[in-house]
This record gives C-alpha cells, sequence and structure tokens, in this order.
C-alpha cells in the first residue's frame, strides 16, 4: 500500500508522526491547496462606508451666481463699449476713461477676494474640526498648519505641528495659542459690554438701545474671528452670527426674566425707573460678554473640551 497520507489531511512528522506545528491546510483531490470560503462575513461586521455624495449648488446659490454673472457681464461689456467710443473722440479721454474703468472693477474684485478669503478661512476651521471629530490626523494636521499661518500667537508652533503624531499632541500644542486667543476674546467682549452698559443706561429709546446693540455686537464677533485669523466679509460675518444665534437666544431668554424680576421687586415709579436703566444696561452687558465667548468658540480649529 501506498504510505502517502489521504487528501485533506496533513504529512506527519517522519520520527513521532505529530502533525507540524502552524496552522492546518486543506488540500483538495490533487493535493493542492484548496480556495479560501468567503461567506463575506468582514462586510457583515464591519460594513464600508458609501463615499459621500457631492455636494451641489442650491437653487438660491445658482439664483445668485446667475445673477452676478449677468450683472458683472453685461457691465464689464457696456464699459469696454464706452471706453472704445471715448477713445475714438480723443486718446487722452480714452485713456482717463480706461483708468476709472479699471480701478472701479479693481476695487469690486478685492472686495469679492476679500469675501471669498473669509469664508475659506471660516471653510478651514470646519475641516478642521471635522477632521479632529472624526479622529482623521493627516487632515487635522494639514488644516491646523493652514489655520496658524495666518494666526500670530500659533505661527511659531508650525514646525511643531508638522511633527505631530497624534491628535492629542497637536491639542497639546494648540492649547497655549487659544488659551491667549481666549482671553484677548475676553478683553475684547468686556470692553463691548462697558459700551454696551453705558449706551443703554443713558439711552432714550428702546429702538436706539437695539440698534446700537446690534451694531456693537456685529463689530464684537468680526474683532473676535479676526483674532483667530478670520477676517471675515458680510457673508462670513452673517456665517459666524448664525453659529451664535442659539447662544443668543438662550441667553435672552434668561436675560428677560431677569430684568422682569428686577422691575417687580420696586414699587416705587423713581426707583423702578432707575433700577430697569440698570437693570437693562447689565443685561446687554452680559450678552456681550457671553456673545464674545461664543463667537470664539465658533472660531476655534477644535472643539472645547
Amino acid at each position: 500500500m501506498s504510505d502517502a497520507p489521504p487528501p485533506g489531511s496533513h504529512r506527519g512528522d517522519a520520527a513521532t508522526g505529530a502533525a507540524p506545528p502552524g496552522p492546518r491546510v486543506i488540500l483538495d483531490e490533487q493535493g493542492r491547496a484548496a480556495p479560501r470560503l468567503d461567506f463575506g462575513w468582514e462586510q457583515a461586521v464591519v460594513p464600508v462606508a458609501p463615499p459621500p455624495a457631492p455636494r451641489r449648488w442650491s437653487g438660491l446659490g445658482r439664483l445668485a451666481a446667475g445673477a452676478g454673472v449677468l450683472v458683472l457681464g453685461l457691465s464689464a461689456l457696456d464699459a469696454a463699449n464706452f471706453v472704445a467710443a471715448q477713445f475714438e473722440r480723443g486718446a487722452a479721454l480714452g485713456w482717463v476713461t480706461l483708468g476709472v474703468v479699471l480701478a472701479g472693477f479693481g476695487l469690486i474684485a478685492s472686495a469679492g477676494w476679500a469675501e471669498m478669503r473669509g469664508l475659506l478661512r471660516l471653510r478651514s476651521v470646519d475641516r478642521a474640526r471635522a477632521a479632529f471629530a472624526r479622529g482623521d490626523l493627516e487632515a487635522a494636521r494639514t488644516e491646523v498648519i493652514r489655520w496658524a499661518a495666518g494666526v500670530e500667537e500659533a505661527a511659531a508652533i508650525q514646525p511643531a505641528l508638522r511633527e505631530a503624531r497624534s491628535l492629542e499632541e497637536l491639542r497639546g500644542l494648540l492649547s497655549a495659542p487659544l488659551r491667549s486667543l481666549e482671553s484677548q476674546a475676553s478683553t475684547l467682549g468686556r470692553n463691548a459690554a462697558v459700551q454696551a452698559f453705558s449706551v443703554t443706561a443713558i439711552s432714550p429709546s428702546p429702538g436706539l438701545d437695539a440698534l446700537v446693540f446690534a451694531w456693537r455686537g456685529v463689530r464684537l464677533v468680526r474683532q473676535v474671528a479676526a483674532l483667530h485669523g478670520i477676517r471675515p466679509g458680510i457673508a462670513a460675518t452673517a456665517a459666524l452670527l448664525r453659529r451664535t444665534l442659539f447662544d443668543a437666544a438662550t441667553v435672552a431668554a434668561t436675560d428677560i426674566a431677569v430684568d422682569a424680576a428686577a422691575r417687580a421687586l420696586l414699587t416705587n415709579p423713581l426707583l423702578e425707573k432707575v433700577a430697569g436703566e440698570a437693570a437693562a444696561g447689565a443685561v446687554a452687558a452680559r450678552r456681550m460678554l457671553r456673545l464674545a465667548r461664543a463667537a470664539a468658540e465658533a472660531c476655534r480649529v477644535f472643539p472645547p473640551g
């Protein structure tokens, strides 16, 4: 009889007859390794995430873009025809007209670039926060280095950021610059709070109080954003204000209750008037402080805590 082992079994050790160490290999009838059976269990246990859906323009975005192209395009064509007509009348008049047109369109282009730059910086902060949230070290490091290049307090740590090997190390390197930025934002908030308290206390009209508070609040948000390397235009400022809207609404509800309680405790009309104005000023100051804190949190490259 042949000494060959039956199919599917292992040849034993020559001396002891024991199976060799290591994983068992299943053989087919010809003595070759049988193909691996794949039941798709790995996909069932760890499913592959579908690719993210491509971002599309909304209808309002396409409408605004189309209107902008028409307005700027037709204006440019009209200006070019006007410049050509002026050159036909005289060279000097044509050159002067061309200079005026180039200066005007140059200012429009610079304003558009400033708006775009503010939005891009804000989107970079959003991408960094998303990368920290999902644990993507490479994306977080890239966005953090780009952010640090525009912030004076963080510019010196760019080489260390490039050498960071974990998200915890990135957070540790950014902790000192972010603390400095939060301190400066708190200072801006206190200055705005003092101004809001003073204006509200002496203003004769609640409508004027609201206008002054709105103007000072928008200016405060822009100042805090500039500290974090975001020099927002109109669109970026609106985006930052939208992010702080929920916090501002929560604080406003609390402040209304405090103001009503302060007025209800006093029955004398004169005391009620004085206390009411003081309470309104204190409420406005508190709102400014909270607005500065919320704006600083919205501009951080990773969420606090």
